[in-house]
């Protein structure tokens, strides 16, 4: 027996083989089939029939405890399997009987997993928001779609930065364990009051936001660190957006809320606690490879850092003998900002809602993954989309510390007719590149515009088109990013915004526009922007400060003004040049600012 229902989705705009191969990789589970249908000639509708045998549901297999309320959900759909504490092996032969998989942080999902399912795997589901325990990659490769549930911790996390913040002001795990201990030393643990103290939230996402909401009831003056936040919404709760170094060097506590990438592992390093208010007091409820533990027990005990108070740790459990789990001055739980018994039932609701979703093949905008692109698109646009993608990092990178990413105008110039043209994929790359370098999410097709709406973003397209043949799909695409301060002066442009520019040249992106400067260099391994005044030598003076330490120059070009005027000299280099060498170029005395920006 089966069931039919019908529903329509309009024909996009790249024709009816890619909305084909687009719908075919949806992951439908193998309870349904999926029929596409045009209602009539040249209709630009198609109907799409679902049927699904009653008999035969999809399987869930459940590889760690979730709350009850998620658990029913799955069950008015699939086949739960709750097997918890699987070994890798034993997860590797149970999973070619699942169409799905929900698990939290404990279980990695594997290539070897997805190659174990023999393609039958359709969703893992990730009740949480990291996935530092999916294989991205292989999911992708093999058609699998990553959903996570980002929303539900966010209060229960906040609470417990609170709990921790206020715990540790009062030394109540430290007395606590000495009353226990049969001891009543009053005047040792004399605490710290919160009111008119400055609290530096760094990361002003949803977590922050509520933290710095609760902080302010307590009396406390917040200031934030975050590129990406807005700054009336930041406003509107009294709070006050600041650089990096002005946040942790004026800040009585600093509360952690920023994800774990590349540019935030152990961002708290020696170098950064020398920068700290003496006395400063540390919480950490956001991912303990953000902090150098080992640089924080030498702040400790220098007496730069009073107390640390820490719910995550680089590595989970921590070593028994670890120096900083057994500091006296350092207050610690278990990883416990989830552990609510209302965050857990969240959080089991929010994934079994996106993942019974992505087994009925509708695309859940928590999504960490994109569904797989048709090959002849993805051949023609495949450079173009590294330009997107780093056309965005190379103009966030120029947004100086303190200032709100609101709006941002993409253009692309192009000879083709509009309705030839889907710029979704190359919006999503440059969202990507926007967000990603400071941001847990994975940003793709799937989720780009509502990331972007989550954090504020307006992304505003413009089309320009260009007389000639329309052979390639693109001339140039250029972002501009509006009403913000620039740490090179340079890229703003004319208008006022930051401006950059690029094109696709023998199939490698190449910028070709910084503000208002003309440049050619190739977007590979890492750019140097130089302002300097245009005279003869600049162009051997600083190529032989990075000569001296072996960095490799790959390309190398000068925009000018006019002559003996103003210059933008833009360097590729293969390798990230030392401090003391931009320290060199910077002192040139013919250079007046200078940038490094990392691709």
């Amino acid at each position: 027996m089966a069931t039919f229902a019908s529903f329509t989705l309009r024909r996009p705009a790249l024709g009816n083989s890619v909305f084909s191969s687009l719908s075919s990789k949806i992951p439908v589970s193998s309870a349904f089939s999926v029929d596409l249908r045009r209602r009539s000639v040249g209709a630009s509708r198609f109907v799409v029939l679902v049927s699904a045998s009653m008999d035969a549901k999809p399987t869930v297999l459940v590889a760690e405890k979730l709350g009850e309320a998620g658990l029913d959900l799955l069950k008015d759909f699939a086949n739960v399997d709750c097997s918890y504490n699987l070994s890798p092996e034993e997860l590797c032969t149970k999973i070619s009987l699942c169409d799905a998989i929900i698990v939290r942080s404990g279980t990695k999902v594997s290539r070897e997993v997805f190659e174990s399912s023999g393609g039958r795997l359709k969703v893992v589901g990730r009740a949480g928001v990291g996935i530092d325990n999916v294989d991205l990659a292989a999911a992708t490769e093999h058609g699998c779609l990553v959903v996570n549930a980002p929303t539900a911790n966010t209060v229960a996390a906040a609470e417990h930065g609170i709990a921790l913040l206020t715990a540790m002001a009062r030394n109540v795990a430290q007395a606590d364990a000495s009353v226990k201990a049969g001891k009543w030393q009053r005047n040792k643990y004399v605490g710290v009051s919160l009111v008119g103290k400055t609290l530096a939230v760094m990361g002003f996402g949803k977590v922050g936001t509520e933290v710095a909401r609760r902080a302010k009831g307590l009396g406390m003056h917040v200031i934030a660190h975050d590129p990406y936040a807005p700054a009336d919404r930041a406003r509107a709760i009294g709070v006050e957006l600041v650089s990096f170094d002005e946040a942790i060097g004026t800040a009585d506590f600093i509360s952690l809320h920023m994800p774990l990438t590349p540019a935030t592992s152990k961002i708290l390093n020696d170098e950064n606690f020398a920068k700290m208010k003496k006395g400063v007091r540390i919480v950490n409820v956001a991912r303990g490879g953000v902090i150098d533990e080992e640089a924080l027990v030498r702040a400790l005990d220098a007496g730069i850092v009073a107390q640390a108070a820490l719910d995550v740790f680089t590595e989970e459990p921590p070593p028994k003998d670890s120096k900083l789990i057994q500091h006296e001055n350092v207050t610690v739980t278990p990883h416990l900002g989830a552990s609510t018994m209302e965050a857990q039932e969240g959080v089991a609701v929010e994934i079994a809602e996106a993942v019974v979703g992505a087994l009925k093949g509708e695309l859940a905008a928590t999504a960490v993954n994109a569904p797989m692109v048709p090959a002849e698109v993805l051949t023609e646009l495949k450079p173009f989309v590294e330009l997107a993608e780093k056309l965005g990092r190379l103009a966030v990178q120029l947004v100086a510390g303190g200032s709100g990413v609101k709006t941002v105008k993409v253009t692309y110039a192009s000879s083709r007719a509009p309705d030839d043209l889907d710029t979704r994929l190359l919006r999503a790359m440059i969202t990507k590149g926007l967000i990603e370098p400071i941001s847990s999410v994975f940003v793709n097709l799937v989720n780009a515009d509502f990331t972007a709406k989550q954090r504020g973003l307006r992304i505003s397209e413009e089309r320009v088109i260009l007389d000639g043949s329309p052979e390639k799909p693109l001339e140039y695409i250029q972002v501009q990013i509006a009403n913000v301060e620039s740490k090179f002066a340079s890229a703003i442009s004319d208008s006022g915004e930051i401006t950059v520019e690029g094109l696709v040249k023998d199939g490698i992106p190449h910028l070709t526009k910084v503000g208002s400067f003309e440049v050619d260099v190739s977007l590979e391994g890492s750019i140097i922007l130089c302002r300097q005044v245009d005279q003869p030598g600049m162009i051997g003076t600083v190529g032989s400060i990075l000569g001296e330490e072996n960095v490799n120059v790959s390309f190398m070009s000068v925009g000018r003004i006019a002559p003996r005027k103003q210059a933008v000299m833009a360097i590729g280099v293969d390798e990230q040049p030392s401090k003391e060498s931009l320290k060199r170029i910077g002192d040139v005395p013919a250079i007046e600012e200078f940038v490094f920006l990392k691709l």
